[in-house]
């Protein structure tokens, strides 16, 4: 908490200069359009407030009512439709988001910008302690904007915007909305509110939610302990002094008990959060703007047993901490930012499981320049620079304490190119370097939620992957279509390699198949990663009374080593498009899905079978003169396949929910 202080202190010492100070003329296709609503803003993309399509990578976001429709507690579930996105699935309350076929360490999750903080990188039965119903929207980025927020985010970066801290004033006195929501697969029932207010200078958010989720049915019968029970809550507060010069708090607080359906156990979590967003403009000289974010979050769960004996409590504090300056035009470069980011992380667990991992100490500061600026009316230009330093500190299976010092170094540069503003054209080349993760250098024993008896390796060295990306948009009024091809050539790859071995909690290993843990050893080589990914879209009829569109979606990858095997755990390839209406009081759609069998498994792994999925919504808004009611019945794995997660640990004990039915309402205001 010292270094939030010291920034908090650096924040209020500079008001006085910037609260005089008038904002700053915008600069042309900047924050006044952006205002306007006249573009789509990615904010997690770049920090100049461009629009969606204005960066050489494709960047993708689901709204509010995507959020809703998903209906799952975690915010893997809200990015199932995306292109290029799958899912770990290990559990109700515990499914990450993959990133073309990467996982864990190489994407990074933040809250508002700002680090999950949380141990979900540590076990994939961990969740994030990210509710989406708090969720305003959810965005996914990839390419040089990543290296803003760490060398972690390899894969891309997963961003859940729910403006807690207020970096606008609203628009209205006081504004919101209350959902609520049942679904049949589980008896789930679910609600929230949020709502955003405003007196004079001072903007106010408050938000709750609450989601009851009994062991969910599948094709097969019901998933036994696949239960998830959460609420929590959030308020916060910013101060206007003027458009561009604000200081703000909040204070969330989030709750979870879900069960690991592959095992006996429960996770009972919890985490409490503060967070601080400031900003400051400036009226003349060589700055625009400075940022000073920052957050402090206390998190631990306790892995329990169905009689309520906690076998290991998890507990994690972490501190992150930026600045981020943006520069007036340096001639030709006409948008640059420059940021600083400092983090610290204290790892610890108690009990029969502690011996998996024991106290870690994660130290890291990072300096970064990014840049995207026109160098012609048609081409813009990319360019971003990352170098940190990172200290961890733990004890490896050798029972030796050990401390580590890493300094990767990562680029990135990326142009795009505008044809006659219906075709834009994009190439992103990045080489980036990655600290190995905790459990990575010190994991040393079993783990009961994934089945594993691990061991990390303290003397790997900085992972590096070198990629190359082309990408093409073509937005010609009734049809659009983005897709990408992408290569990554990885030095040192980290990964968890099955021996074919299974231990007991001793750390007795042998030969047979039937023991209760699997042996892992976390090991590097050579690796290559290749895929594609796309989306198109036709307007079949788009008029006043509504507009129907047709769409379709695919995406692969195909992940292997250096030795020929083939990358653990990558998600299978998948195609299949829908159909959706949208009008002035009702909106419906389908979607259907293949996904593909999965032959080109890991060692010691197991071919998943292909399935088929297809989900459906309507939604009435009954009231012309209150739009903001609306009814919804939303349909989900309505061929009531098998559904196998390939990319999950557990895909021989755990199906995904079967056949579901989910009735919702939501009021804004």
């Amino acid at each position: 908490m010292r270094v939030s202080l010291l920034i908090g202190a650096a924040t209020v010492a500079l008001l006085p200069l910037a609260a005089s100070a008038k904002p700053a003329d915008p600069q042309p296709g900047t924050s006044s359009q952006a205002q306007s609503g006249a573009k789509d803003i990615i904010v997690t993309a770049t920090p100049f407030d461009l629009g969606a399509d204005e960066t050489p990578s494709i960047s993708a976001k689901v709204d509010r009512q995507q959020i809703l429709d998903s209906g799952g507690a975690s915010i893997a579930d809200s990015l199932k439709d995306i292109p290029g996105v799958a899912a770990t699935g290990f559990a109700a309350g515990a499914s990450r988001p993959i990133i073309r076929g990467m996982d864990a360490t190489r994407v990074r999750i933040l809250e508002d910008g700002l680090s999950s903080s949380d141990v979900s990188d540590i076990g994939p039965d961990h969740g994030i302690p990210i509710d989406p119903l708090s969720a305003r929207s959810i965005e996914v980025v990839r390419g040089a904007a990543a290296l803003r927020y760490g060398s972690q985010a390899i894969g891309g970066v997963v961003n859940a915007i729910n403006n807690r801290v207020p970096t606008s004033l609203p628009d209205k006195d006081l504004s919101g909305e209350i959902d609520g929501g049942f679904d049949s697969v589980s008896d789930t029932g679910q609600g929230s509110v949020l709502a955003d207010g405003r007196s004079g200078n001072l903007a106010v958010h408050v938000d709750g939610y609450y989601r009851h989720a009994d062991d969910y049915d599948t094709p097969l019968g019901t998933q036994q302990n696949s239960f998830f029970h959460g609420y929590g809550q959030a308020v916060g507060a910013s101060y206007f002094f003027n458009d561009d010069t604000h200081v703000g708090v909040a204070v969330t607080h989030y709750d979870a008990q879900y069960g690991i359906p592959s095992d006996t156990t429960f996770i009972d979590m919890h985490q409490t959060k503060v967070m601080t967003k400031n900003a400051i403009g400036f009226a003349s000289g060589p700055f625009k703007s400075l940022k000073i974010d920052a957050s402090y979050a206390d998190y631990a769960h306790n892995e329990t047993e169905p009689d309520g004996t906690v076998d290991t409590t998890f507990k994690n504090t972490e501190y992150d901490g930026r600045a981020e300056l943006l520069l007036q035009p340096i001639g030709p470069i006409q948008n640059t930012a420059v940021g600083v980011e400092v983090q610290r992380r204290n790892f610890s667990a108690i009990g029969a499981d502690s011996s998996y991992l024991f106290p870690t100490v994660t130290q890291s500061e990072a300096g970064y320049i990014f840049s995207n600026t026109p160098l012609t009316a048609n081409l813009r230009l990319q360019v971003a620079g990352r170098v940190e330093h990172v200290h961890v500190e733990g004890t490896p299976a050798s029972n030796i304490f050990t401390d580590r010092d890493f300094t990767p170094l990562s680029g990135a540069i990326g142009a795009l190119y505008d044809l006659a503003h219906t075709v834009k054209l994009g190439l992103t080349f990045s080489s980036t370097g990655r600290a190995p993760a905790i459990t990575e250098l010190f994991a040393r024993g079993g783990h009961d939620g994934p089945n594993t008896f691990e061991t990390g390796d303290p003397n790997l060295k900085i992972e590096r992957a070198n990629s190359l990306e082309a990408t093409i948009r073509v937005n010609s009024g009734r049809f659009r279509f983005e897709g990408s091809a992408y290569s990554s050539w990885f030095n040192n790859y980290i990964y968890g390699d099955l021996t074919g071995r299974t231990c007991d909690d001793a750390g007795v290993c042998t030969t047979s198949p039937d023991g209760e843990l699997k042996e892992l050893f976390y090991r590097q080589q050579g690796a290559h990663f290749r895929g594609l990914e796309g989306q198109a879209s036709i307007d079949l009829v788009n008029g006043t009374s509504g507009s129907l569109r047709v769409k379709g979606l695919a995406d692969y990858v195909r992940a292997t080593l250096d030795d020929g095997s083939n990358v653990p755990r990558i998600p299978p390839y998948r195609y299949g498009g829908g159909m959706t209406w949208t009008g002035k009081m009702l909106d419906a759609g389908f979607l259907f899905l293949h996904n593909g069998r999965q032959d080109e498994y890991g060692a010691f792994d197991t071919p998943t079978p292909a399935f088929n999925d297809l989900s459906a919504h309507m939604t009435i808004k009954p009231f012309r003169k209150r739009p903001g009611i609306a009814f919804s019945v939303i349909g989900q794995n309505l061929t009531n396949d098998v559904q196998r997660n390939a990319a999950a640990l557990n895909k021989a004990e755990v199906i995904a929910p079967g056949r579901n039915i989910r009735l919702q309402m939501k009021l804004a205001f």
